[in-house]
């Protein structure tokens, strides 16, 4: 996501304010995938590190490969409040 540790992109940024806002959907997989308001997200890697990191999950335990709501996780809720710097 970035060369420095803990730090978030901008675009990083934009996709958990969407997860936040109830706005996006992961496909439940070994790498899930994200979709924001209906159409598949541009960065599908950024949005692998954001699962991977902790910082969304979907909501419930969907059946592999369904689609279900995403959420912050509490990690994510702190990252979008300050706990990780932007990248420039």
């Amino acid at each position: 996501m970035s060369t420095y540790p803990n730090a978030l992109s901008r675009r990083a940024i934009a996709m958990l304010k969407a997860v936040g806002e109830g706005r996006a959907e992961l496909r439940c997989s070994c790498e899930p995938d994200l979709r924001v308001d209906g159409l598949p997200c541009c960065d599908q890697n950024t949005a692998h590190d954001l699962a991977r990191a902790g910082l969304i999950r979907a909501i419930g335990t969907p059946l592999r490969d369904h689609w279900a709501p995403a959420e912050l996780t509490d990690a994510g809720h702190r990252a979008l409040g300050g706990g990780f710097p932007a990248a420039a």
